[in-house]
């Protein structure tokens, strides 16, 4: 069993950037990687996933440009850099780990993290 952990959330205004990490308790290098993220009264929607290797990626359109997904498989991390946030950002987000690739959905991920609150604002 993997457990993950995520922090870095917190209030930003709009413009501004936040930088979120994802512990996990064991080794996740044979895993892909995502971030997911669920606002208020909306669906869970992917944000961006890593593979295994670190060389391919996969970013939603609302973020593609702006965020950037990273791994590090020795640390067992995974983070996600988040520029230019826009109000419509403001969501929990999630670290999850699995067997699936760049567009596996959601219920194809094995382990979830409970989430950090992002909330941009001015």
């Amino acid at each position: 069993q993997v457990q993950l952990v995520e922090s870095g959330g917190g209030l930003v205004q709009p413009g501004g950037s936040l930088n979120l990490s994802c512990a996990a308790s064991a080794d996740v290098s044979q895993y892909t990687l995502a971030w997911f993220r669920q606002a208020p009264e909306s669906e869970r929607e992917v944000v961006a996933v890593i593979k295994s290797s670190g060389l391919s990626r996969f970013y939603s359109g609302s973020v593609r440009g702006r965020f950037t997904i990273s791994r590090d498989n020795e640390k067992h991390m995974a983070y996600l850099e988040m520029n230019n946030l826009k109000f419509e950002d403001t969501a929990i987000y999630y670290c999850a780990a699995g067997d699936g690739g760049l567009r596996a959905p959601s219920r194809e991920y094995r382990f979830w993290g409970q989430g950090t609150q992002v909330t941009v604002s001015s």
